[in-house]
């Protein structure tokens, strides 16, 4: 008899993140998917509820603001099995510790996912394994929630953009935005586009996100260049930066709660 398929709930801040491993998931027959979220928060309440008995397995991202995915785990009264996901190693050597199934880095690989897959298959018990009823499992959440709260990265400050054989280095300080036009990225600052071999997504991960905030899926700003934020007919929002030009730039929707977390508003 073949077994039921493994109800799994995704859980990532960055939605593009979730599209993504839902399609990488889609193939496998052996795989469900139950819910997702992009807010710790719904997450916690969902698996906090009635509905944690329908999931199977977490796939969770571990740096998420407001809530990392160790603190979230920390709030759960019976822990779920745990597939993390995360673009840093440091934080997948961490994700070990709490015995979680396995871990993914990002970008997630389908080589990567199917042998997650295929170890939470044969790992998946009849009952509750001893790990997941450790009465000290919490407290080393709580632990790991800790230190990541108060951790300190070193950020770069410029930024290398390369034209041809000739490389410069921008302030990052002086850098409006960045932007991702016809396939390539670039830094404006002081109203010229610098072209730069990073993509948005890889620069949210390496720019320090207290001054760096991505509003759209193609546009990271610097916060401290922002003027005014403006709600347009048909709910439209734009930020206007304090440049030269007063560029307006288009928030997404799902970016908005973030933005106003960050400005306060």
């Amino acid at each position: 008899m073949t077994p039921a398929p493994l109800r799994a709930y995704l859980v990532d801040d960055e939605p593009l993140a979730l599209e993504r491993l839902s399609r990488l998931l889609a193939p496998f027959e052996e795989v469900t998917i139950a819910g997702t979220a992009t807010d710790p928060a719904e997450a916690l309440r969902v698996l906090s509820g009635e509905q944690a008995k329908a999931i199977d397995v977490l796939f969770l991202d571990i740096q998420m603001p407001g809530m990392t995915g160790f603190e979230l785990l920390s709030r759960l009264g019976e822990q779920p099995f745990v597939i993390f996901t995360t673009a840093y190693d440091e934080y997948a050597l961490r994700a070990f510790k709490v015995n979680s199934i396995d871990y993914l880095l990002k970008p997630i690989e389908p080589e990567q996912l199917e042998r997650a897959v295929r170890k939470l298959e044969r790992l998946r018990p009849a009952a509750k394994p001893e790990w997941q009823q450790n009465s000290e499992l919490p407290k080393l959440l709580r632990e790991l929630a800790a230190s990541l709260q108060g951790e300190r990265r070193e950020y770069p400050r410029r930024i290398a953009s390369r034209v041809g054989e000739r490389i410069t280095f921008l302030e990052l300080e002086t850098v409006t935005h960045f932007q991702a036009l016809d396939k390539l990225t670039y830094a404006v600052a002081n109203g010229r586009q610098h072209s730069v071999d990073q993509t948005i997504a890889d620069l949210e991960q390496r720019l320090d996100p207290a001054r760096f905030l991505r509003i759209h899926r193609a546009v990271l700003v610097n916060v401290d260049w922002i003027q005014e934020v403006n709600s347009w007919f048909g709910g439209k929002v734009v930020v206007t930066l304090k440049d030269a030009r007063h560029t307006q730039l288009p928030v997404a929707r799902d970016r908005m709660r973030s933005l106003k977390l960050r400005l306060g508003i």
